[in-house]
């Protein structure tokens, strides 16, 4: 693995996973992080910095406890296995997604079924609390609304589903968006209006709202990508730009122009040789978040670039940071996403078809 503009650390690599390592998960309040596999499984670490130095800081491939290699020294990153939960899903474990409040996650699965898991009281064991059935084929993407009170699934149906959260782990279908043409690969929120995106194989993002009188509807379709769109992801903040992956290569950045209208802004183009399959945005370290940000990228050339992004009136200025080569060896990374906990910002982690989950520092 190597690195570019000496602005990225290596921090350490999780292994236990038995299969690809498909998605990874911050949980928004907890010290923890959800990684999600073909194995079937879910796993869980705590994290912490580090308050004492160390001189001979080693690579942990055993997914246990300690720093990882290229780091050392106080506000270094320690990572321990917290536990593994075995889904029951009959299927691979495509995406994992906690909820804002930090208490429960969800899981999107092959098998046409999405899970919701709760802790047992006193910090026991993670138990499924309800199981969304309605997909007809293998589930790609799961996301929570940044209230919490809605949940968002799609498939290679071709469908997204809405489910508003109730009380007692019960959940209702509150709209099933027919829109695309194909596969449906992702989808994302805003991060503080109801707005769904939605990315899919027939190479189109759709933005969806709820008609209060009505129904959930799409009002607007973005096109400009030439293949599949595999991942997207609103900017922190007021949620005013939108980055979208694609397997054509590109990286996309998209701006809100008007209430219900997005143009496009901005292209990243040549910064990955092959499929793009993750994007993420994280705020700036010390930053609100409402100019950009930092926004990373991850697909099948094993590469990982970071971002910076800002907007200068009418213009969307890009400047690349850093990058990861061969992020996990010679194999494709799937996922990557930046930790939204104050005082980690700077910290991303991805996940690889190496069976392993791996966690990187910014540094700027």
């Amino acid at each position: 693995m190597k690195g570019y503009l000496n602005n990225e650390l290596f921090v350490l690599g999780l292994a236990g996973h038995e299969d690809r390592a498909w998605s990874v998960a911050w949980n928004p309040v907890r010290p923890l992080l959800a990684s999600c596999s073909g194995d079937k499984t879910v796993r869980l670490y705590h994290y912490r910095r580090s308050a004492t130095s160390s001189e001979d800081s080693t690579h942990m491939d055993d997914g246990t406890s300690g720093e990882g290699e290229g780091e050392s020294g106080a506000g270094a990153v320690e990572f321990a296995a917290q536990a593994s939960v075995p889904t029951g899903h009959a299927k691979t474990v495509r995406c994992v997604a906690w909820a804002p409040s930090g208490k429960t996650f969800a899981t999107a699965s092959f098998d046409a079924n999405i899970a919701v898991w709760e802790q047992e009281a006193g910090g026991g064991e993670w138990e499924c609390a309800s199981l969304l059935e309605g997909h007809e084929t293998e589930c790609k993407g799961v996301a929570y609304s940044s209230t919490g009170t809605l949940l968002a699934s799609c498939s290679r149906d071709k469908t997204v589903w809405v489910w508003e959260v109730q009380p007692d782990s019960d959940f209702e279908c509150m709209g099933v968006l027919m829109t695309h043409t194909q596969d449906v690969k992702c989808v994302a929120w805003h991060p503080r209006e109801e707005i769904l995106a939605s990315g899919s194989y027939d190479d189109t993002i759709k933005l969806y709202v709820d008609d209060p009188e009505d129904d959930w509807y799409d009002f607007q379709t973005l096109r400009g990508h030439a293949s599949t769109v595999w991942a997207l992801a609103f900017a922190p903040g007021a949620g005013g730009l939108l980055a979208s992956a694609s397997d054509d290569g590109t990286v996309r950045v998209w701006r809100r122009a008007e209430t219900w209208r997005w143009e496009p802004a901005a292209v990243l183009e040549g910064c990955h040789a092959r499929s793009v399959y993750s994007v993420s945005w994280g705020k700036r370290p010390g930053d609100k978040g409402e100019n950009g940000g930092w926004l990373a990228s991850a697909g099948g050339d094993g590469r990982i670039n970071v971002w910076d992004i800002r907007v200068d009136g009418e213009r969307v200025q890009t400047e690349l940071i850093a990058r990861m080569e061969d992020a996990h060896g010679v194999s494709d990374v799937n996922c990557v996403t930046w930790c939204p906990r104050e005082g980690f910002g700077d910290v991303l982690a991805s996940a690889g078809d190496d069976c392993a989950v791996r966690v990187w520092r910014i540094e700027r």
